[in-house]
């Protein structure tokens, strides 16, 4: 195990489970991560290779006897009938027969119903009441000559999950965890490896999270298909509820007329609807009015009665087009049904992830170590609900006068939740506040932004806050430095604000031009880049500096695993690029021999035949090898008088998908990490100067 999944267990020992194993037990069992982890926590909590083998076996073995597949229900009740007894588990729903004054309850893949449930069951687990909750049942068989009894007897019924947890033991272990620590406990919990993201992508994951833990947090998340999005809502946690399709009626989602019987607003802490977007899909007016007055005032109302409830609202759907496509020709909301492509509608939303800057899922991208069992988290989370930690900012940092309060309050229950979810106990620096409060504004400047391109009448806003020496600190979007041409741009007036001067410091600034490295001019100065930008590549960040030179110096001590070697080559590529044929460039890379002697073996093997490649093409490449702690600064020093110094060398590129993706072969495809760039005037004239 990793220094990192040692500590998990040791804080949080019977409360996590290897999130590999999930996929070893599922096999052909539709049912939801939260159970298996439930059974898994049960058997498979350890770190002990022979207990976690023998825990698995355990667990399909309850699996193959007790789940019930629907092709075999028939089996199934025959096994109840020959035994008298038998433990299955299955969703279970529950209905109130009126008629009988009795509740029913029915066994979705087993396919039996009426089975009499008592009420004090159903005042424990109200939930049955509403779209079923999975279970471990105990069924008995009794036959009766009266057809109006049901033969099958409910004998005992315990929904899968936790029965009680101790938040103050949990606040106690995450004092052992620095903040980056924790945030990895947290992906790998969610399934994922979090060595494949970065901070950015980090924060977006998290995101998904808050409406579990935020009372009346309504989210939207738009992107391309396969990044997840739906995942979280249907497999994280027992108390949300994942409506596939999108459509939903007013009596199904808020309350019954004929009934009184509430709907999924009263009984789900987060109620997400899959597949939102969609022009073709036609919606009730009368659920959206409703929905755009529970969403802002948490209430509803139908008749004379006003109700009240506390579940968060999430939106997700799939974006057909690009974003420049879509700031060029009309909004990042266009993809949604008519309904509700509504200004007011959209200004009730808090949150706005941009699903675009979301991996699409791959294996590899699935953690190996060790998470909270779901269910444990998802409990966790419920009770943070009752927490608020909105004005934590406000002892350093003042939000501008000109934020409207609808905007004040997206702000601020995103930067709550994000303070529960990765500062339970309320407490953060500074800088860790600062950095929450940025990413809470970025995601409700998204929406209003979108908003004012929709509707004119709504006023501009800055979104800008002011820290205790009266600096103030503007909020931009990824894609507005990105597509400045496009993003400052309203529909009604159909073209780009070429006369803004933000826009212009900004296109001054914006370094994606496929041609940029022709026409950049060379001027020294310092550039700070935000993880997650897009349109970075060695051609537009060296490649003025590198024209003309005839020596090239690059130090940087992590030239060794593959993919680190191979940044090295596209930055041979970029000098192959602006050279002339009839040139020959020396370059000398200065680097540190990696401290595991296989990988050692082959970082010198692969450098030793990239020299004799390199020689082919003009490129007089020399390698030589420091001792670790020998490098401090990575740098690129030029001939022509220029030094690039780099804060993270060359390695600035998220990982991104295999051979196959345009992203493998063209550097603006890719997501870049958070990275500084200086540029240095200097009087570097060979790559014979050695280093102190």
């Amino acid at each position: 195990m990793s220094q990192l999944d040692n500590k998990i267990n040791e804080s949080f020992a019977g409360l996590v489970v290897r999130k590999d194993l999930v996929k070893k037990v599922k096999g052909n069992a539709i049912v939801p991560t939260y159970v298996l982890e439930y059974l898994l926590g049960q058997y498979c909590a350890t770190d002990d290779d022979v207990t976690i083998e023998t825990g698995i076996e355990t667990v399909k073995e309850i699996l193959r006897k007790h789940y019930v597949h629907r092709n075999e229900a028939g089996l199934v009740r025959s096994n109840i009938k020959e035994k008298g007894r038998y433990k299955v588990i299955d969703k279970v729903s529950v209905s109130l027969n009126d008629k009988n004054d009795v509740y029913e309850a029915q066994f979705s893949n087993l396919g039996i119903n009426k089975v009499l449930v008592d009420s004090n069951t159903i005042k424990q687990h109200p939930k049955l009441l509403v779209s079923g909750v999975w279970c471990i049942a105990d069924i008995e068989y009794e036959f009766t000559e009266d057809r109006n009894v049901s033969p099958w007897i409910l004998e005992s019924l315990k929904p899968i999950q936790l029965s009680r947890f101790e938040f103050d033991s949990y606040l106690s272990a995450r004092e052992q965890f620095n903040t980056e620590e924790w945030i990895d406990l947290l992906i790998q919990s969610i399934g994922f490896d979090p060595e494949l993201f970065g901070k950015r992508n980090k924060l977006q994951q998290l995101i998904r999270l808050i409406p579990f833990c935020e009372r009346n947090y309504n989210l939207i998340e738009l992107g391309p298909k396969g990044t997840g999005k739906s995942h979280i809502y249907s497999e994280f946690s027992p108390h949300g509820i994942l409506i596939s399709g999108g459509e939903v009626t007013v009596p199904k989602l808020f309350v019954n007329n004929s009934s009184g019987k509430i709907g999924l607003v009263g009984y789900w802490d987060c109620v997400a609807f899959d597949e939102f977007a969609g022009k073709e899909k036609r919606v009730d007016k009368s659920l959206v009015d409703i929905m755009k007055n529970y969403m802002a005032n948490k209430s509803f109302s139908r008749g004379v009665e006003t109700l009240g409830a506390e579940a968060s609202m999430v939106f997700v759907g799939n974006t057909q087009r690009t974003v420049p496509y879509m700031l060029k020709h009309s909004d990042l909301f266009s993809e949604l049904p008519p309904s509700f492509y509504d200004s007011a509608f959209l200004d009730r939303i808090h949150f706005y992830i941009p699903g675009w800057e979301v991996d699409i899922i791959r294996s590899e991208m699935f953690s190996l170590g060790y998470g909270f069992v779901v269910d444990y988290l998802a409990e966790i989370l419920r009770s943070l609900r009752s927490h608020d930690y909105s004005d934590r900012y406000q002892q350093y940092f003042t939000l501008s006068p000109s934020i409207s309060t609808r905007d004040r309050d997206g702000i601020n229950k995103t930067f709550s939740g994000l303070m529960k979810l990765i500062y339970p106990n309320g407490e953060a620096s500074k800088e860790e506040i600062e950095t929450l409060l940025q990413f809470a504004m970025e995601g409700r400047k998204r929406v209003k932004d979108q908003i004012m391109r929709i509707d004119s009448t709504y006023s501009e806003v800055e979104f800008i806050y002011e820290n205790e020496s009266g600096e103030t600190i503007q909020v931009r979007t990824l894609e507005e430095e990105e597509y400045p041409r496009y993003y400052h741009r309203s529909i009604s007036e159909g073209e780009s604000e070429q006369d803004s001067i933000v826009e212009q410091k900004m296109q001054q600034s914006n370094s994606s031009s496929a041609n940029a490295y022709q026409e950049k001019p060379l001027l020294p100065g310092h550039e700070i880049f935000k993880e997650g930008r897009r349109g970075i590549s060695y051609d537009n960040l060296f490649g003025p500096y590198l024209k003309g030179a005839s020596n090239i110096r690059v130090i940087d001590p992590y030239i060794r695993k593959f993919h680190q070697i191979k940044n090295f080559v596209e930055l041979l590529e970029t000098i192959i690029k602006v050279k002339r044929l009839d040139e020959e460039v020396n370059v000398q890379l200065i680097t540190v021999e990696d401290n595991i002697p296989e990988v050692a073996e082959n970082q010198k093997k692969e450098l030793d035949q990239l020299e004799g490649q390199a020689s082919k093409v003009g490129i007089n490449l020399t390698v030589d090898y420091l001792e670790e702690g020998k490098i401090h600064a990575r740098s690129i020093s030029i001939d022509t008088g220029w030094k690039i110094s780099l804060d993270r060398g060359l390695d600035i590129f998220q990982s991104y998908g295999g051979h196959l993706s345009f992203a493998d072969r063209l550097q603006e495809m890719r997501a870049c990490k958070g990275f500084d760039i200086t540029y240095i005037q200097t009087d570097f004239k060979n790559s014979s100067e050695l280093i102190e």
